[in-house]
């Protein structure tokens, strides 16, 4: 994999490869960490050059045996502590949240791109979204406080208190919990 070719490559580009479509064997395990704050390690140290991490994250997918970085002809895996993506800002427009990461991918909060709750590696119930391929982002704690501001707080059918919040005609959940005091996510 060259780095710096793929670099001249996606000069000026901002679109995403079809890497779902690629099929490449796996060409074996590549020292690339993402921490679970989403910041990127190669062999332990962060990336001297930003634009590298935003290159690699174009070029991953997750795939049954995991993370992997894809090209028509590579594929290497990688580590991933939690969530390859943080999101990292949120603006709400045309009845809808938009979420950026910060690699700056755009989705909007949806049916395609849905907000669930799952376990981070602390066994700590946080919210995540859908970002491409599989992947997914967990919030920052600055947008995850954000968006409960916007949020509306109701009972569910178990008797259990439910964090929603309103986007895309659809609601999406972002925290739960069964006592009187709901525990901190992210």
């Amino acid at each position: 994999m060259s780095i710096d070719r793929l670099l001249q490559q996606s000069e000026g580009s901002a679109s995403i490869p079809p890497v779902d479509t690629w099929q490449p064997a796996l060409s074996g395990e590549m020292d690339i960490l993402i921490q679970e704050d989403g910041s990127w390690l190669h062999e332990g140290q962060p990336f001297a050059r930003p634009a590298i991490a935003k290159l690699l994250s174009s070029l991953l997918r997750l795939d049954a045996d995991g993370y992997c970085l894809v090209t028509p002809v590579e594929r290497w895996r990688i580590a991933v502590v939690d969530r390859p993506f943080v999101v990292v800002e949120a603006d709400f427009h045309d009845d809808a949240w938009w979420l950026k990461t910060q690699f700056d991918d755009v989705v909007r909060l949806d049916a395609e791109h849905p907000m669930r709750l799952t376990a981070s590696p602390s066994d700590e119930i946080a919210p995540e979204c859908a970002i491409r391929f599989g992947l997914a982002a967990r919030l920052h704690r600055n947008v995850f406080y954000r968006l409960v501001e916007q949020a509306r707080v109701q009972e569910n059918s178990s008797g259990q208190s439910e964090c929603q919040l309103y986007s895309a005609g659809s609601w999406h959940l972002l925290g739960q919990w069964s006592d009187s005091v709901p525990s901190e996510a992210p």
